[in-house]
């Protein structure tokens, strides 16, 4: 009986073997999101001469109006390609709040306070725990972005091989921590203020006025990294821990790591401590200038939501970012005068070149995809089709939610995923009384979850190296076998988790 299902577990095994290298060969045949970006422009300009000349319209909800689809050929759709080709760019909105948190991040992570709250974390727990804190270490690491597959990855091995755990599942721990929870963090991260610009400018389709800010999917994020972190504890403890594959080869490289390698030294613990005294200070001068009701800081009529404090929340997390990383450096020793800090923010700078590449042929798609109306026009008949049908929201959201999943086997940028998925759901949504912020919300868990497990995420690559460095025989099949049951559990329960949160109406965030 035990060999039957050894067997019938091996052809399940080879199956998803064979589904996944089906779709490497086709995300291979895709070119760079920046190109795909391009040719999706050229499309949406030729099929909206096609529109127009078959005239193409729908009827505002509650009122007589029809919005046609204007063609991108014509002489005010050329000034939208050539004329406004620099303002597109210029005002796609999360170009500038992304530059400006980047800002701030960079000189945390240059000063060492963002690899020393890593390392603290998963160093400073008993054995038993270690698991966690690795996973809620990853969820925390996300606000270095991509960086904490470098440094978590590896040091995730390192922690589990110094108290006696097989270090390959530590790596593996890290990886999918740091993907499968990509949009869940107990802070506020780059991502959160990129992906609500994106929602902005798609909302705006429908509404000019909403304003969705990086904190309005805080609550759920927060709570969100919890849940994620406490799952792949759960899975990893009671079931892969236990395969017997797990041990590292004999001739594996011997990194003579311990626990107090490890550790931090005295200096840094006391930077860290006041970069901490710091930070606490910090959060609560932003919210005690928000408490009296005459203070300057509101906004209209005393209103905290839209008060400057949480419209330019970009630069306040820039701010607490290099007021925290240049007390750290300063107190550590790693920055010693002001040009250290100038230094990081270049540095942090340079590494967002690809993005700013990329957000060029974005924010000309957007621009072509807004003005022509076919944004407009796709989401007033997708909505008046499923009010038709009168799917419920938690349905019409789940709906959307396994759609994102699936297409980000292939495309594995989040911020290209939402730039080409929010100009049609958001305002689609909108139109069903289903707020932006949810909408999001719902895009953060289906986009994260399976970047673990496509081939095509660059950092699955990384993975997979640092497993062969304890394994010498492992391939794509022997992560993918880790990482398959860790996703599709935390896609279950995060799921779970948002249905349980919308129906109950708990606020998304700010």
């Amino acid at each position: 009986m035990a060999q039957t299902a050894t067997a019938g577990q091996s052809r399940a095994l080879r199956g998803a073997f064979r589904v996944f290298s089906a779709i490497e060969r086709v995300g291979n045949m895709l070119p760079h999101p920046f190109w795909l970006f391009c040719i999706l422009g050229v499309f949406v300009v030729l099929l909206s001469a096609a529109l127009e000349a078959a005239g193409v319209s729908a009827l505002k909800p509650g009122s007589d109006e029809a919005v046609a689809v204007r063609s991108l050929l014509s002489p005010e759709g050329i000034q939208v390609i050539l004329g406004d080709a620099v303002e597109n760019f210029a005002s796609f909105p999360p170009l500038a709040s992304i530059l400006t948190t980047m800002l701030g991040i960079a000189v945390a992570e240059k000063s060492g306070l963002i690899d020393t709250v890593l390392r603290n974390t998963v160093t400073r727990v008993p054995t038993k725990y270690v698991t966690f804190a690795l996973a809620m270490a990853a969820m925390i690491g996300h606000v270095a972005g991509d960086a904490a597959y470098v440094t978590l990855i590896p040091l995730g091995a390192l922690v589990f091989k110094a108290v006696g755990k097989p270090p390959m599942l530590g790596a593996i721990v890290a990886f999918v921590s740091i993907s499968a929870g990509y949009d869940a963090s107990p802070s506020v991260t780059t991502t959160d203020v990129l992906l609500s610009g994106i929602t902005t400018a798609a909302a705006a389709t429908i509404d000019p006025d909403v304003m969705v800010s990086p904190l309005s999917n805080y609550f759920f994020s927060l709570a969100s990294s919890v849940v994620v972190a406490l799952v792949i504890t759960i899975v990893v403890e009671k079931v892969l821990s236990k395969r017997p594959d797990l041990a590292s080869d004999d001739d594996a490289e011997d990194d003579g790591a311990s626990l107090a390698d490890l550790r931090i030294g005295a200096r840094e613990r006391r930077a860290l401590r006041a970069a901490g005294i710091a930070a606490v200070a910090f959060i609560a001068l932003a919210v005690g200038v928000l408490v009296p009701e005459s203070s300057p800081f509101r906004g209209e009529e005393g209103s905290i939501l839209k008060s400057p404090v949480l419209g330019g929340m970009a630069f306040v997390i820039g701010l607490f970012f290099i007021v925290t990383g240049w007390l750290y450096g300063r107190m550590a020793g790693t920055f010693r005068s002001a040009s250290d800090v100038l230094a990081g923010m270049v540095d942090g700078f340079r590494s967002m070149a690809p993005i700013l590449v990329l957000f060029f042929a974005i924010s000309q798609f957007i621009a072509y995809f807004k003005w022509s109306g076919m944004g407009e026009v796709l989401a007033i008949s997708g909505a008046h089709t499923l009010d038709d049908i009168n799917a419920p929201g938690w349905a019409i959201l789940l709906g959307i939610a396994v759609l994102i999943s699936v297409m980000n086997f292939i495309i594995t940028s989040g911020s290209a995923m939402w730039s080409l998925a929010a100009p049609v759901f958001v305002p689609m949504l909108m139109l069903l009384d289903i707020d932006p912020a949810t909408t999001q919300a719902m895009y953060r868990v289906a986009d994260s979850v399976t970047n673990c497990v496509t081939p095509m995420s660059p950092y699955f690559v990384m993975a997979l190296g640092f497993v062969q460095k304890y394994r010498k025989d492992a391939g794509i099949g022997t992560l993918a076998s880790f990482t398959i049951p860790l996703a599709a559990v935390v896609w279950v329960v995060w799921i779970a988790l948002f249905m349980v949160w919308y129906a109950a109406g708990i606020p998304f965030g700010i």
